[in-house]
């Protein structure tokens, strides 16, 4: 059919390590090559949640060679996805917080299970950290300023219904409907001539695209500088003992 499926399997959360990171930048460029390839669903296999985002793990108590070769790969992922020439539809069936929000918002479409308990958004705030510049101007190309500003400073987490609402997911679906829905949606962006529909894409993705890659090693720099202080540190071993204690 010229689609293909991505399913993320890395329980119990889909955190976004460095392995999973480099694995799922990989698997886009394989897609990317295959000239039958012309779109790319992307789901989880995991219950509940779509991805929980960023590996906290890979940001604390490591070395700044680690921080930095996280980071990049951080960026690669963005990079391939938001700029795909394959039509990309993100089918979110589970809860998706910060970097987990990130690859749904990368995508041309987003349809959520329609399930008050799982929630998206860029969350940063709550754990201490500040979402980057490129997290924040993708979210804002989806949402608007004023409803990204007031979410990324309260580091919010939307219930389904509540970021439908906002224009953060494009469609509410009951759960067992998603995957029907996500290939209905393909069928109908794939209708289009492909050179239309991805020249378009990147007039209305580049200067995005672009001001990342003009500041990329300025961007790990920041990283690094940032996530090395020890108040951070700190905030994110606190926020690691409450995750397991939860457990």
């Amino acid at each position: 059919t010229g689609v293909a499926m991505m399913k993320f399997k890395s329980p119990p959360v889909n955190s976004l390590s460095l392995e999973f990171l480099t694995e799922f930048s990989i698997s886009l460029e394989k897609l990317e090559n295959n000239r039958a390839c012309r779109g790319v669903i992307i789901t989880s296999s995991v219950p509940k949640v779509f991805s929980s985002g960023l590996d906290i793990t890979e940001m604390c108590g490591k070395s700044m060679e680690h921080y930095a070769e996280f980071w990049r790969a951080v960026q690669e992922m963005w990079l391939r996805l938001y700029g795909s020439n394959m039509v990309t539809v993100a089918a979110v069936n589970g809860s998706s917080p910060a970097g987990g929000c990130l690859i749904a918002l990368s995508c041309d479409y987003r349809i959520m299970a329609e399930n008050p308990k799982f929630s998206i958004g860029l969350n940063e705030a709550q754990l201490g950290i500040v979402a980057p510049f490129w997290f924040k101007d993708t979210f804002v190309n989806v949402v608007g300023h004023r409803t990204a500003e007031r979410s990324l400073q309260l580091g919010s987490l939307l219930p389904a219904p509540e970021a439908h609402r906002l224009g953060l997911v494009d469609e509410l679906v009951p759960e067992e409907k998603l995957m029907e829905k996500a290939a209905a949606v393909m069928a109908q962006w794939l209708a289009l001539p492909d050179h239309a529909r991805q020249l378009t894409k990147t007039m209305m993705r580049k200067a995005v695209l672009d001001r990342l890659v003009a500041h990329r090693e300025e961007d790990i720099k920041n990283f690094i500088t940032f996530i090395s202080k020890e108040s951070i540190q700190k905030s994110l071993r606190m926020y690691m003992e409450m995750l397991k204690k939860r457990k």
